[in-house]
C-alpha cells in the first residue's frame, strides 16, 4: 500500500461522546499562514482549500479549529466553510473558546464566562453551522474552570454545543470539570519532546476520555513548526521503516493509548498525505524502546 492510498481509518476510531472519529485528524492552525498561526505569510487560499478537501478524501473526519486561527488574509474557519460545506454527515469539527484577539491579530484579555456565548456564535457564523460538535475551553492560567465551563454547559443545554472539552488543562482541572458537565476530550501539548504531559494522558485513559495532543510533530518548534534538529533515535526508526520522522512521531503518539487522537496541522498537501500514512505505521517494541530514550533526555 502506497502512502497516498492510506486512509485515516487505518489509525482506528474513537468516540467523542456519540460522535465516531478516526484517530488521525487534522489541525487547522497552519492553514492560515506559513509560520506561527497568527502571524506569518498568508498561505495560498486555493492550496489550503485543496488540503481540506483532500483530507476528507483521505478519511479524515475530525478537524480542529478556532475562530482565533487567522492571519492577515486567512481565517481557518472560513477556509473550512468554503472547502467543505455542505459538510459530510460524519465530519466532526472541534473548536476552542477562551483566548481572544482583536482585528489586528493582537491578543487581548481572555473571555469572561459571560463572553463565551459571543465566541461560540462567532464560530457558528464562520463555519456556517447551527451547532458546534465539540467546544474546548482553552484555559489561560486560571485555577478554576467552574464559571467558564458552567457557561458553556448552558450553551450545550441550549443546543448550540453538542459536547465539551478542555485544552491546556491540568488533571485537577479535569476532575473539577467533571463535577460540572461531561467532558469528551482534553487537548494538551504532548509528544516525544514533551513527556511532562503524561499525567493528563493517564487521567484521560482512566476516565475513557479522548486525549488530543497538539504540537506532537513540531515538538520544541511549537507554532513555528518543526524547526529543531531531529533526534538521532527518531531518524533511525524512520530509516528502518522507510518513512519520515514526522510519521514516526505520529505513530508514537497513536501508540500511547487507544484514546489518543492525533491532529497534526499542515497546509502542505504532500505533508497531509505523509501524516495520514502514519496511521498505518506499526512501531515495534524495539522502536518504542529506542524512542523512549528521547523522552528521557527531554525531561
Amino acid at each position: 500500500m502506497t502512502s497516498d492510498t492510506v486512509s485515516a481509518a487505518a489509525a482506528g476510531t474513537w468516540l467523542l461522546g456519540d460522535l465516531k472519529v478516526n484517530r488521525l485528524g487534522l489541525g487547522a492552525m497552519r492553514l492560515t499562514g506559513s509560520a506561527a498561526f497568527h502571524q506569518g505569510t498568508p498561505s495560498d487560499r486555493g492550496r489550503a482549500i485543496g488540503v481540506l478537501r483532500r483530507a476528507v478524501e483521505l478519511g479524515i473526519n475530525h478537524i480542529d479549529t478556532a475562530d482565533f486561527y487567522f492571519s492577515r488574509l486567512r481565517s481557518a474557519n472560513e477556509l473550512i466553510n468554503s472547502a467543505l460545506a455542505p459538510y459530510p454527515d460524519d465530519l466532526v469539527i472541534a473548536t476552542k473558546v477562551g483566548p481572544a484577539r482583536d482585528a489586528s491579530g493582537e491578543w487581548t484579555t481572555p473571555a469572561r464566562p459571560d463572553q463565551l456565548r459571543g465566541q461560540v456564535e462567532a464560530n457558528l457564523r464562520q463555519l456556517g453551522r447551527d451547532h458546534l460538535d465539540v467546544v474546548n475551553l482553552r484555559l489561560m492560567g486560571q485555577d478554576s474552570v467552574s464559571e467558564h465551563l458552567g457557561a458553556l454547559a448552558e450553551l450545550r443545554d441550549a443546543g448550540l454545543v453538542r459536547h465539551l472539552g478542555l485544552s491546556n488543562a491540568r488533571p485537577e482541572h479535569l476532575a473539577e470539570a467533571l463535577t460540572i458537565a461531561p467532558v469528551v476530550c482534553v487537548q494538551n501539548r504532548y509528544g516525544l519532546d514533551a513527556a511532562d504531559g503524561a499525567p493528563m494522558l493517564h487521567a484521560c485513559a482512566a476516565r475513557g476520555i479522548a486525549f488530543v495532543p497538539f504540537f506532537s510533530i513540531a515538538g520544541e518548534g511549537r507554532e513555528a513548526g518543526a524547526v529543531r534538529a531531529e533526534h538521532d533515535e527518531v531518524r533511525a526508526v524512520a530509516r528502518a521503516h522507510g518513512v519520515s520522522p514526522a510519521q514516526v512521531r505520529l505513530a508514537w503518539i497513536l501508540r500511547q493509548g487507544a484514546h489518543v487522537l492525533a491532529i497534526p496541522g499542515t497546509g502542505n498537501p504532500d505533508h497531509l498525505v505523509d501524516n495520514v500514512a502514519a496511521g498505518a505505521l506499526r512501531l515495534t517494541e524495539d522502536d518504542l524502546t529506542l524512542l523512549g530514550a528521547v523522552g528521557r533526555t527531554a525531561r
